[in-house]
């Protein structure tokens, strides 16, 4: 055995085959994510219609899980870097699975408020977790694009999980759609428990009982050299990890990815929650919204791809600049409207081109901002408090539309979230190599 730091192992040598499974499974795990969350928004238009449901409280029904997600991206970012990012994934994942099975059963809006609520805080907490998870299993050179492809799997769970969606309000009712969520989140938690061992930067880093032996098991099923010894842990650092996100060292580092990622994700949740509503009021059937909604997460899929493979080659800055501007433009283009289905499909495909690669980029630019000691917490705290904007974006949009204003004015006020969002990018510091 060597007597060497096992972050150092992993991120030195070439990824084997068991590390690529693992990004598969953090892939589908927001696969996952990307399903659930949009899932209330294929049902809107049908929840609407049965309930009577104005645009105001739509836009508070459509934000509610991600007041959740905000809450659990927060606390269970942090407790993933206390008790490990795994025992999270899983108890993230029943929350999930029992969240979107009770929405199917609500019976009006504040049942359905409190069940959306529930199922956001097991959202965030796998946000957090599988950021860090996500980084900690690939090697130096492939962390930024293993990050990347993660993300990447939100669009794609949209993607297959919206066309299914789709399908499901031809015949059938709203919710369909949550049942269907509920079991595949079910299924996936076995194969998270046999596929996915808990992040070596986490245990080299805290040190739990056992560490050692846990390292070398993951260590070996890598296909990786063991270690004889556990590497010794940095002393003098603040406990609570709120102290070292807001200390000297990361303080503006997490200012301004906070501020990044609250502004974007403003303009994406405005865009992705409010499409089926705005397509039935132009007068198409619910199921043609949802398509369309697929082709916003079709352009989003494929931005994200792209962005991921361009990661290999080029500066997570420059491509973060050059998508956010992209989408503040596209969304404004949005605002301007068609009555022709294939053309509106194609603009807001353009548009999910570059907003959800934005949302990639800012995934990756966190990652590799903190180190493993904090990169749960830092993952959760800024998309916790970043997720304001997503509860904002749906919220105004409503609001500003049912005060009358028409889709052009609104858009354009949304799409300045991107654009502040690139703003703000221009002060951050590039990031310094971090262990794990």
């Amino acid at each position: 055995m060597q007597d060497t730091d096992p972050r150092e192992i992993l991120a030195h040598n070439p990824m084997k085959p068991m590390q690529i499974v693992a990004v598969a499974v953090c892939i589908l795990l927001n696969a996952l994510d990307g399903f659930d969350v949009l899932a209330i928004s294929f049902a809107a238009p049908g929840i609407s219609s049965d309930w009577n449901v104005d645009r105001a409280a739509l836009g508070i029904i459509l934000s509610m899980e991600l007041v959740g997600m905000s809450l659990g991206a927060i606390l269970l970012g942090m407790v993933a870097d206390r008790i490990g990012r795994r025992p999270v994934l899983l108890g993230c994942l029943v929350v999930m699975a029992a969240g979107m099975a009770l929405a199917s059963r609500a019976t009006g809006i504040s049942d359905l408020l409190v069940y959306r609520f529930f199922t956001g805080l097991g959202i965030g907490g796998l946000l957090a977790a599988i950021n860090a998870m996500s980084a900690e299993v690939a090697s130096a050179r492939a962390k930024n694009l293993c990050v990347a492809l993660m993300a990447a799997g939100y669009p794609a769970g949209a993607v297959i999980g919206g066309s299914i969606a789709s399908s499901m309000l031809v015949d059938g009712s709203w919710r369909d759609i949550f049942i269907f969520g509920a079991i595949v989140t079910a299924a996936v938690i076995p194969l998270m428990w046999f596929l996915l061992p808990e992040s070596v930067g986490y245990l080299a880093e805290r040190q739990p009982r056992n560490a050692l032996e846990r390292i070398n098991r993951t260590m070996r099923r890598f296909g990786h050299a063991e270690v004889a010894a556990l590497p010794p842990v940095e002393t003098g650092r603040p406990r609570l990890p709120l102290a070292q996100l807001l200390g000297g060292q990361f303080r503006m580092t997490t200012i301004l990815l906070t501020l990044i990622y609250f502004a974007h994700i403003m303009t994406f949740y405005f865009l992705v929650k409010w499409i089926p509503k705005i397509v039935t009021d132009m007068g198409y059937e619910p199921s043609a919204a949802g398509g369309v909604l697929v082709w916003t997460n079709v352009g989003g899929l494929i931005g994200g791809l792209v962005f991921s493979v361009l990661t290999w080659r080029f500066q997570i800055k420059g491509l973060l600049f050059a998508v956010l501007i992209g989408s503040a433009l596209f969304v404004v283009l949005f605002g301007q409207g068609s009555r022709d289905l294939a053309q509106l499909s194609l603009m807001t495909a353009a548009a999910g081109f570059f907003i959800t690669g934005g949302v990639i980029g800012i995934y990756a630019a966190i990652a590799a901002a903190y180190p493993a000691s904090v990169r749960a917490g830092g993952t959760g705290f800024v998309i916790g408090l970043g997720r304001g904007g997503a509860v904002v974006g749906p919220i105004a949009a409503g609001f500003l539309l049912s005060m009358g204003f028409g889709l052009p004015v609104v858009a354009l006020v949304m799409a300045a979230g991107s654009f502040i969002a690139a703003l703000a990018l221009l002060f951050l510091r590039p990031a310094t190599a971090q262990p794990g």
